[in-house]
C-alpha cells in the first residue's frame, strides 16, 4: 500500500492502544494525534466511575512472582484439553493454591454476603481462572446462597414469634423489613454458568467430579438466550460465572459488579473492568472486587491504557468513596445546623418516641420552606444517600448509618407533606396483623384439610364494614 500510495496519510482508529515494547504500529502510523481514555469518558459521563475493593482471601502466596508467572503461562496456553493439561502441569502448586477447595469456599461465602449487601442491586459477573473453577464456584455459591436463605427465613420466623410488644418495637420492624428485602433477592435471583464449549468437556468435567451437561444444555437451549436475559435489567438472571466469554464485546449496562478471581493483565484486564462501567439509571459507579490480588497488574494496565490527563487514575480505591461520603455528610450536617436543625439531637432521642417524632416534625418545619431552602436540603440528602449506597457493603458504611437514616427520614417526611398521595392504611393493616398474630396460632396441619364453613352453616363470615358518615354507625353483613 505504501508503494501504491506513497504520499497517502495513514490514519488508524483503535480501541486497543499500543502495548509497551511493541513499536511496529507506531512505525507505520506515527504517534497518537488524539486519545480518549477511561478518565475522559468518566468526566463526559459516558461511563461511570469504577471503585476497587481488595478482598483477597487470607491465604498467603509465598512466591512474590506468582502473578507474573501465571500471566505468562495462561496467555501462552489455549484452553483446549491438551493445553489445559499443560497449563496445570506447568503451574503445579501455584495453580493448586488458587483452586484449593477451602479457598474457593471462602471466596464463595464472601461473594454471597457482598452481593446481597449491595445497595444498588445491579447484575454481577464472577470471573474465574478456568472452566472447571467457574463451575466449582457456581456450585459453591449456590450452596452458600441456600444456606443464607435458610438463615434469613429462620430469623424472620423467630421475630414473628416475639411477644407483641417486642414485635412492635421500631428496631424489630426495621429488621423485619431488611430481612424481607434480602429474602426477596434470595428467592428471585437466578444464576448461570457461561463458558465456551470444548471437545470431550463432559467427560473431562466428570473426571473432576463436576457435571457440566445441564449447564451446556441450558446455554444452548435457553429461550430467550442467556445473553439477552442478562442484558435485560428486569430479568432475574443477576449473577453469571465466566472465565473468558462475555469479557470482551459484551455490554450489560445494569452490571455493576465484577468479582475478579483470575490473574488478568494489560488489555484483557481493561476489557474486564469495562463490564462494570456502563451508564445505567440509578447506578452511581461500578465495583471491581478483587479476590486474585491483581492490584499491581491493575496499576500497570491503567498506566498503559487508562490514565487520564496528568496521570489521574480512573479506578479508585473504595476508601476514596468513603471520604467523599464523609465530606457530603459533614456538608449536609452543617447545612442543617445553619438552619437550626441539629441532627445529632434527633438521633439521640429513642427511636419511635414522642420526643423523636416531635424533633423530626420541628426539623421538617425548619427545612420545608422557602422553596430554595428545601431544594438545597433535598440535594444534600440525595447526594448522601447515593454515596452511602455506593459505599455499601464496605464496613465503613456503618459509621454513617445513623446520620444517613436521619437525613432520609427528614427528606421522606418533607416529600410526604408536599405530596400526601392516596389514603394510607398501612398503620391499621399493621394493627390488624398484630391482632391476628396474637389471636391465632398455627401449630399443626390438618389431615382432613382446612376447616371450611359449610354452605348451610350459621357461622358468621368475615365482616364487611360500611360507614354512614352522618350516623357514624357500622353495619355487618351476615
Amino acid at each position: 500500500m505504501r508503494s501504491a500510495l506513497p504520499r497517502a496519510l495513514f490514519l488508524a482508529f483503535t480501541g486497543t492502544p499500543l502495548i509497551a515494547g511493541e513499536e511496529r504500529t507506531r512505525e507505520v502510523f506515527g504517534d497518537y494525534v488524539s486519545i480518549y481514555d477511561f478518565q475522559q469518558s468518566v468526566e463526559d459521563r459516558a461511563t461511570v466511575p469504577l471503585y476497587y475493593e481488595n478482598r483477597t482471601p487470607e491465604l498467603e502466596l509465598v512466591n512474590p512472582d506468582l502473578n507474573d508467572d501465571l500471566y505468562d503461562l495462561i496467555e501462552a496456553a489455549e484452553l483446549d484439553p491438551e493445553q489445559e493439561a499443560k497449563l496445570q502441569r506447568e503451574l503445579g502448586r501455584q495453580y493448586h493454591l488458587l483452586t484449593r477447595d477451602d479457598r474457593l469456599e471462602t471466596v464463595a461465602r464472601d461473594l454471597v454476603r457482598h452481593f446481597l449487601a449491595r445497595e444498588f442491586q445491579g447484575k454481577a459477573m464472577v470471573v474465574s481462572l478456568d472452566k472447571a473453577t467457574a463451575l466449582k464456584m457456581h456450585d459453591k455459591v449456590r450452596k452458600h446462597w441456600a444456606a443464607e436463605r435458610e438463615a434469613v427465613e429462620g430469623e424472620l420466623g423467630h421475630l414473628a414469634y416475639l411477644p407483641p410488644d417486642q414485635r412492635r418495637a421500631p428496631e424489630v420492624r426495621q429488621r423485619q423489613a431488611e430481612l424481607k428485602g434480602r429474602l426477596e433477592v434470595l428467592a428471585s435471583t437466578d444464576m448461570a454458568l457461561i463458558v465456551s464449549p470444548g471437545q470431550n468437556e463432559i467427560a473431562q468435567m466428570k473426571a473432576l467430579g463436576l457435571d457440566i451437561e445441564p449447564h451446556r444444555k441450558r446455554m444452548n437451549d435457553s429461550q430467550p438466550p442467556l445473553a439477552e436475559r442478562f442484558k435485560d435489567p428486569e430479568d432475574p438472571l443477576r449473577l453469571v460465572f465466566v472465565c473468558a466469554m462475555w469479557l470482551t464485546g459484551f455490554d450489560a449496562p445494569s452490571c455493576s459488579t465484577v468479582y475478579l478471581d483470575k490473574p488478568v493483565r494489560n488489555h484483557p484486564l481493561m476489557q474486564t473492568l469495562a463490564r462494570a462501567n456502563r451508564v445505567f439509571p440509578g447506578k452511581h459507579s461500578g465495583v471491581i472486587v478483587d479476590y486474585a490480588n491483581v492490584l499491581a497488574s491493575l496499576e500497570q494496565a491503567l498506566a498503559l491504557y487508562g490514565a487520564g490527563q496528568g496521570g489521574r487514575n480512573p479506578v479508585h480505591d473504595k476508601s476514596e468513596l468513603v471520604e467523599e461520603l464523609r465530606a457530603a455528610v459533614a456538608e449536609a450536617t452543617a447545612f442543617c445546623a445553619g438552619h437550626g436543625v441539629k441532627l445529632a439531637d434527633i438521633e439521640d432521642r429513642p427511636a419511635g418516641s414522642l420526643e423523636r417524632l416531635q424533633a423530626v416534625a420541628d426539623a421538617v418545619d425548619a427545612l420545608i420552606s422557602p422553596d430554595p431552602l428545601r431544594t438545597e436540603f433535598l440535594g444534600h440528602e440525595r447526594l448522601v444517600s447515593t454515596l452511602y449506597g455506593a459505599v455499601k457493603p464496605h464496613v465503613a458504611a456503618l459509621e454513617f448509618t445513623s446520620r444517613v437514616s436521619c437525613l432520609a427520614t427528614l427528606a421522606a417526611e418533607i416529600r410526604s407533606r408536599l405530596n400526601p398521595g392516596p389514603a394510607d392504611i398501612s398503620a391499621v393493616m399493621g394493627g390488624i396483623q398484630d391482632l391476628l398474630d396474637e389471636s391465632i396460632l398455627g401449630l399443626t396441619i390438618r389431615d382432613q384439610g382446612p376447616p371450611w364453613t359449610s354452605p348451610g352453616s350459621t357461622s358468621r363470615p368475615w365482616p364487611s364494614a360500611s360507614r354512614n358518615p352522618s350516623t357514624r354507625t357500622r353495619t355487618w353483613n351476615g
